[in-house]
């Protein structure tokens, strides 16, 4: 069964404290898959997660909420970094890393910005010690717990800006490679096309196909590139797994503040979305914005993550304080459904669905929350995704 679109139910609102649930409210949503193996949605009458629906989840050994697992689980981290040239890390981000083996992940993925570059004045010996404070405090703790580790590269790994031809940050893109590429930082994954790993490459976990391409900066990819994800994304080998996901740093439209204009998104994000629509890929996953938003418009799946290092931002509509989150995704292959519950870190509050907006415009589209179909929105919504995206992409949002 191919896993093309959305999701069950968004577990939300609870809190865990040591061993007890103090909270707990979510909404939910049921779909079926026609004879054609496309996705269809279907509203309950009552929407809310009853008590059946929660008591399949647990606790970790350290006493934190587990949901109710899929068949496959991917653990979303994102924007790791400090302040430029930093070797060291918050202690959100450490926390998190010490929470991921207790939620037995298939597979941890990353959003970028690992390390702290994107400075001209760092020096090689300052690049090589962020990459060996991330090789102490992220990879070798993911290594030693057997997790799989799946990544895009971000702006401050290695952007791809380019100046006169040429990289503007070649050092850095030189040193990220052969951090990678050194077979003691293996990220433990089941390599299908390294083609110009580590900034474009394919993976398959379990029944997924994954593809990462380099959107550290926003311009368009070399047509050599676009080529590459075009061939690996129409493959048998992608189009017979259960599901595709693409990662890549850049979001294809704003979702937060300060970060609402040209160069914080990619420059062809209506192009790409069609692209990426065409070969039923599941879900776009980004990071950059520092504001966890999951959405979805046309026929695609959105997933904003939020940061977990220096500098959470908030999201251009409504008044929630920025916070620093990690996800949780859990995917049903026999219903084609897709479970998230993200955390807020250190709290380890989880974050409602509806308390997100229900619509996010932007300077180049708009984001429609990932439990809302076309339908279920007010007139004023479909107004402002209208005055932003085609009448044909909103209304294909389902």
């Amino acid at each position: 069964m191919s896993l093309t679109r959305r999701r069950l139910f968004q577990l939300s609102g609870g809190v865990w404290g040591g061993m007890a649930l103090t909270a707990m409210m979510g909404s939910c949503r049921t779909h079926q898959v026609t004879a054609h193996g496309e996705m269809s949605t279907a509203s309950p009458a009552n929407p809310t997660v009853t008590p059946a629906a929660t008591s399949q989840a647990s606790l970790t050994q350290d006493g934190v909420f587990n949901p109710p697992r899929g068949d496959v689980r991917i653990a979303i981290i994102s924007d790791l970094n400090e302040a430029y040239g930093s070797t060291t890390y918050s202690t959100e981000v450490t926390r998190a890393i010490a929470l991921l083996p207790g939620w037995q992940p298939d597979l941890v993925l990353c959003g970028g910005d690992m390390v702290a570059g994107q400075k001209r004045d760092l020096t090689q010996a300052q690049i090589l010690a962020m990459w060996d404070g991330f090789d102490r405090a992220i990879a070798q703790p993911l290594r030693a717990a057997n997790l799989p580790f799946g990544f895009t590269i971000g702006n401050h790994d290695a952007s791809r800006a380019m100046a006169n031809g040429r990289y503007s940050f070649q050092q850095e893109r030189d040193l990220a490679a052969a951090y990678w590429n050194d077979p003691q930082h293996n990220p433990g994954l089941n390599f299908i096309d390294r083609y110009r790993f580590p900034f474009y490459y394919s993976f398959q976990q379990g029944d997924g196909f994954f593809l990462v391409w380099d959107a550290s900066n926003g311009a368009a990819m070399a047509a050599d590139d676009r080529a590459w994800v075009e061939r690996s994304l129409g493959s048998p080998q992608a189009q017979q797994a259960a599901f595709r996901i693409v990662i890549g740093h850049l979001p294809l439209y704003a979702v937060a503040q300060n970060r609402d204009r040209p160069g914080e998104v990619m420059n062809n994000a209506t192009e790409l979305q069609l692209l990426l629509e065409r070969y039923r890929v599941h879900t776009y996953m980004s990071g950059h914005h520092h504001a966890y938003y999951p959405g979805h418009i046309g026929q695609l799946n959105l997933l904003h993550t939020g940061a977990l290092g220096g500098g959470p931002r908030q999201l251009l509509v409504g008044d929630r304080p920025a916070r620093k989150t990690l996800t949780l995704v859990d995917m049903a292959l026999t219903s084609a459904s897709t479970t998230y519950t993200t955390f807020e870190i250190p709290t380890l509050r989880v974050v409602a669905m509806q308390d997100l907006p229900r619509i996010i415009p932007s300077h180049n589209g708009a984001v429609i929350r990932q439990d809302l179909p076309w339908a279920a929105l007010s007139p004023q919504e479909k107004s402002t995704c209208l005055t932003h995206v085609s009448q044909v992409v909103c209304e294909a949002t389902a």
